[in-house]
């Protein structure tokens, strides 16, 4: 069986931005970004991109035509073998009865309750209905689609299915929490032999989304909302924890059941007036750092708080051992710590495809049937694009005038040079084989540096990222040796920087680059059989330096996605300050470039 998932519409950003304004800081305020497609093949995963990483628009929420396009070529089939079309949104009939009873009972005017009746109808019809889903597919690839053929999956269910594949379909309890699903934004209950039951009295309604909360925190702050709340979780580290939180003593309720009630208005002007009363802030003091870090403390406080609350309610009503926790908030790295090591739960897993880009993979999952997932299927988040060697020339061929290069003779040559480079002061482009899936660069599409150096962040920040100076970089270590340098608790491993660790007080000397002001790392744990190339980087440059980990940053830019192709490494290497790129078994330089 073969199934095709996919997120993402063509008309979200137009519609989203003409009925409800989300553009310019609002521009991600919509449903369906992070458009991605993904094929699974007899219920086994065998290709996923993010569209943002072909078209290079950030976080897309267009209809994915490159990515399918290359997810079925990667594959080896065409439209007319996909079995199913696996979408992740399902807008039922039954769904937009809801949605219009939640309007007609609102409370508000008549006058207000029509628009937002009418915009609701609108959005419903232009994109959210099966037959405008069905028909943005056709249109856009040019495929007859049987309607028969098209799966609308219910957006938490396939968020929750990414995590149980990726995962080895372990039974599990799980939590999903994110900006918004169709009406809910909350769920929990287990997974048992591949099948859901949810707790249904624990559901939390869209109105009271923690994501959206936090979201409106990020953008009170100075930020973009549902794209920078990775900057106010850096930030918090910067103060101590909250002695009181305004947040949890007048805008949140926690409720017997689990769930719980966030009221803070949605009108802009309106939880900007809000948010100044419970913090004592105004146009000027939100400009100031010491605000900043205060309000980013109480808000990493409230998700805390929050995902706790859940979590005791979750462990009284399952008795299972595993934990899994999807959907844009299983992000936040920082409270994913606590809320397992808080917890009685012996195993908690995130996955790399957690927040919206895995929901085409859950989808396709879920379509083709969790159970049917092969026992041996391999769990790699390298899931997309790798170049021959021909086009890794071709590229360097069409910047001859600006680089130059040298290829060394294997892997193992490759892993001493790049490993001589990086004992330097030196800033390294890191490019192998397929690109990586979801939001995170796992060591194929990586900046990578040498934590030794204190002013190395630094460094990257102000020469290569072009982007805050408190901004936090995570350190890539070999599995078997980061119990050694950092407090892993119940965790073994930790291969998608999910969770963040302290390290450990007699290292923190040794690689003051890999350590947040807080004195914690988000570190990614590498083993040989996930990625051989990075793991034998590691062991070699370990070996040279004594130094046991490396700086991994995302290859890009700030406000651009990661690099896919090898023409897009090129760009970004020449547009920054990174002082080597290592693209393939090449070893690239810029042309008068001091040695």
């Amino acid at each position: 069986m073969i199934v095709l998932g996919y997120n993402g519409f063509t008309r979200g950003a137009e519609l989203f931005g003409r009925l409800y304004g989300s553009t310019g800081v609002g521009r991600n305020l919509l449903v369906g970004h992070d458009a991605a497609a993904a094929v699974v093949i007899d219920g086994e995963l065998v290709a996923a991109v993010e569209e943002e990483r072909l078209s290079r628009v950030k976080k897309t929420s267009d209809f994915p035509a490159q990515a399918i396009e290359w997810c079925l070529e990667a594959a080896g089939v065409t439209f007319d073998q996909v079995d199913v079309v696996a979408f992740p949104w399902r807008f039922s009939p039954a769904v937009a009865e809801e949605m219009i009873a939640e309007i007609s009972g609102a409370d508000m005017p008549v006058t207000a309750k029509f628009d937002a009746l009418r915009r609701a109808g609108e959005a419903y019809t232009g994109m959210f209905s099966r037959e405008a889903v069905h028909g943005d597919f056709v249109e856009r690839t040019g495929h007859r689609l049987d309607p028969n053929k098209l799966a609308l999956v219910p957006h938490h269910l396939a968020h929750l299915m990414c995590g149980a594949y990726l995962a080895g379909r372990t039974d599990a309890a799980f939590v999903v929490s994110d900006g918004r699903a169709e009406t809910l934004s909350s769920v929990m209950g287990e997974l048992r032999g591949g099948v859901v039951r949810l707790f249904d009295e624990c559901t939390v309604p869209l109105s009271s989304s923690l994501g959206v909360a936090y979201g409106r925190i990020t953008r009170y702050l100075g930020f973009v909302p549902n794209n920078d709340e990775y900057k106010v979780m850096g930030l918090a580290a910067y103060g101590p924890p909250p002695q009181h939180n305004p947040l949890l003593e007048r805008v949140v309720r926690l409720h017997e059941n689990g769930s719980y009630t966030i009221s803070i208005p949605q009108d802009v002007p309106a939880y900007f007036a809000l948010f100044d009363s419970l913090f004592g802030g105004d146009s000027e003091k939100r400009e100031e750092f010491g605000f900043r870090v205060e309000v980013a403390g109480m808000a990493q406080h409230m998700v805390e708080a929050v995902t706790a609350h859940q979590l005791r309610t979750l462990t009284a009503a399952s008795g299972l051992d595993n934990l899994l926790f999807e959907g844009g908030l299983a992000l936040n790295c920082v409270a994913n710590t606590k809320m397992l090591e808080r917890s009685s739960f012996t195993r908690m897993d995130v996955s790399f495809g957690a927040s919206d880009p895995g929901v085409a993979i859950g989808a396709a999952v879920y379509t083709a049937g969790l159970r049917n997932r092969p026992a041996d299927a391999a769990t790699t988040p390298y899931l997309g694009p790798s170049y021959s060697e021909n086009q890794v020339l071709d590229a360097l061929g069409e910047h001859e005038d600006r680089v130059e290069w040298q290829q060394e003779a294997d892997a193992t040559a490759l892993a001493h040079r790049t490993a001589e480079l990086l004992a330097d002061r030196n800033v390294v482009g890191w490019f192998q084989g397929r690109a990586e899936f979801g939001p995170r660069a796992l060591g194929n599409r990586s900046i990578l540096a040498n934590p030794a150096f204190p002013d190395i962040k630094d460094i990257i920040n102000l020469r290569v990222k072009r982007r805050e100076p408190f901004r936090p970089f995570a350190p890539v270590v070999l599995e078997s040796e980061a119990p050694r340098v950092f407090e892993m608790g119940k965790k073994t491993s930790s291969p998608y920087m999910t969770f963040v660790f302290p390290v450990r007080e007699e290292y923190r000397e040794r690689i003051p680059g890999a350590c947040h002001v807080d004195g914690t790392a988000r570190i990614q744990t590498v083993e040989e059989r996930q990625n051989p190339a990075l793991a034998e980087l590691l062991r070699v440059f370990s070996a040279r330096t004594d130094v046991p980990c490396l700086l991994n940053t995302s290859f890009n830019v700030a406000g651009e996605p990661i690099v896919c192709s090898p023409r897009d490494a090129l760009e970004c290497f020449l547009a920054t300050e990174i002082d080597y790129l290592v693209l393939d078994r090449f070893v690239v330089t810029k042309k008068g470039a001091l040695p």
